[in-house]
């Protein structure tokens, strides 16, 4: 397999830099597009379909490849894939259970291939203001393939306008959905992890009241001013509420322990009036949570350093990488972000497209497959 990627920050840009990547003969049959909600995406796919490429895509927070990381842009990564390796399956999820539409891809999936891996991108935020369940997408895939599935991906974004995401094809779209590329792991080797890098602050807490995501209590005090007091804040007051997310959630979100490994929430909204913290996704009454404190400067070199120990130890190459990383680690460690992308492009020396995320989906340090928040989140492709 041949991958090459390319970039543009309008249409016509992309059409220049895919005409330039073909001028030597490459004839990519699939191309993953990861493009800014500010962009005409009809219009790139249709050039990308013109070309006889498939196509899948999602929009984002922030878009980068190979040397090059920006906002309001597109991305591509352009391969070319034997079509009997991989398959493109679509799902609008409508007002249909998300634990069904899931099982019924994972379904498909299994009439595809033996052993299918999924490159997966959901939506993120719909037109309405709801959040997507990732957790239901990656438990309801796993009931139907089994534990050992392989799952990597991202949640679309929308320059963090929390205004609406899609995912799509050439032919479809939506802004309540998935769409995957379904790889047949007989013939393609998928090598990845997820790692977030915040650090457990305090003893371990119990959820004692949650429901429709918003947690009420934790050891039986107001969620909220227990999240305040412990991070030396006070309560918030009039437009404060607003900047809960911004000033403190990203850098200072939960810490969800459960079987596996723990998974960061992050608080999105406040209720000053009944002193509740409303999570990303939903923490269930009785679970166990811990604060968090934001990553060291060592952070970068955990992730490479992990990045070289698998490259090591199943003594394997890359002919594509794809990156997945949180919007949240954007914010927080800013130049540092695109650093660790680089450095995992550098440790490959593969040609690399990725994008930041509302959401994460990847394997865990512990191998479980999981739904994940603030973790860099990474696959690289061969075929064998």
């Amino acid at each position: 397999m041949k991958a090459k990627s390319i970039k543009g920050k309008t249409a016509e840009e992309i059409e220049a830099a895919l005409k330039n990547s073909m001028a030597d003969g490459f004839q990519p049959t699939l191309a993953i597009v990861f493009i800014s909600i500010k962009q005409d995406r009809k219009t790139v796919c249709e050039i990308l379909h013109l070309r006889k490429m498939d196509v899948i895509g999602a929009t984002s927070c922030g878009e980068f490849t190979d040397g090059f990381q920006s906002e309001g842009s597109i991305v591509i990564l352009l391969m070319d894939l034997n079509r009997n390796y991989y398959r493109i399956l679509f799902e609008d999820v409508g007002t249909r259970p998300l634990s069904d539409v899931a099982a019924l891809l994972a379904q498909s999936a299994m009439g595809e291939f033996k052993r299918p891996a999924f490159i997966l991108c959901s939506t993120g935020v719909s037109l309405t203001g709801e959040y997507f369940s990732g957790e239901t997408l990656v438990h309801s895939i796993e009931k139907v393939v089994g534990p050992g599935v392989c799952i990597f991906g991202g949640m679309a974004g929308d320059d963090a306008s929390f205004t609406g995401t899609y995912v799509f094809t050439h032919d479809h779209s939506t802004d309540v959905g998935i769409v995957a590329l379904i790889l047949d792991e007989d013939n393609i080797s998928l090598n990845g992890i997820a790692i977030s890098g915040w650090k457990p602050l305090g003893t371990t807490k119990t959820v004692t009241k949650s429901e429709d995501g918003w947690v009420y209590s934790i050891d039986g005090q107001p969620a909220l001013d227990m999240y305040l007091r412990y991070l030396g804040e006070k309560p918030a007051s009039g437009n404060e509420t607003v900047k809960i997310f911004e000033e403190l959630g990203f850098y200072y979100p939960f810490i969800a322990i459960d079987a596996g490994d723990p998974v960061i929430r992050t608080p999105l909204m406040i209720d000053k009036e009944k002193g509740a913290i409303k999570l990303d996704f939903p923490v269930a009454e009785g679970k166990k949570l811990q604060f968090s404190m934001p990553p060291d400067f060592d952070i970068i070199e955990n992730v490479l350093s992990s990045a070289n120990e698998i490259k090591t130890s199943t003594q394997s190459d890359a002919e594509a990488l794809l990156i997945f990383s949180c919007a949240g680690r954007h914010s927080v460690l800013g130049p540092l972000v695109s650093a660790e992308n680089e450095g995992l492009h550098e440790i490959w020396k593969a040609p690399m497209a990725g994008f930041f995320t509302y959401g994460e989906y990847g394997k865990g340090t512990e191998g479980k497959q999981q739904f994940h928040s603030t973790t860099c989140s990474w696959v690289a492709l061969k075929e064998k």
